[in-house]
């Protein structure tokens, strides 16, 4: 294999710096995709951590908000579980 290796011609090493670049880029860009699917970009994920025992500790509206997007992750977390259960029905 060392011989092999000393016997390919100067520059060789920049080609296998390519490929393995747009491989990194390729697994990047399918990763972006895979979270902009699977709702992995949402910014209001943080409301989640609040429950009806931190009402006095929130403004009003801040408090609306968190119960919104608690409503939402649940109805996304229902759709994903009925998804899991139909994928298991046809495998079964």
């Amino acid at each position: 294999m060392a011989s092999y290796i000393e016997s390919l011609p100067d520059g060789w090493t920049i080609y296998l710096w390519l490929i393995i670049g747009a491989m990194i880029i390729a697994a990047v860009l399918y990763w972006i995709r895979w979270a902009a699917k699977n709702e992995q970009f949402n910014e209001d994920i943080k409301y989640v951590v609040f429950n009806e025992d931190d009402k006095e500790k929130m403004d009003p509206e801040e408090y609306v908000k968190s119960r919104e997007v608690m409503k939402s992750q649940m109805e996304s977390r229902e759709r994903f579980l009925a998804q899991e259960a139909e994928r298991n029905k046809k495998s079964a």
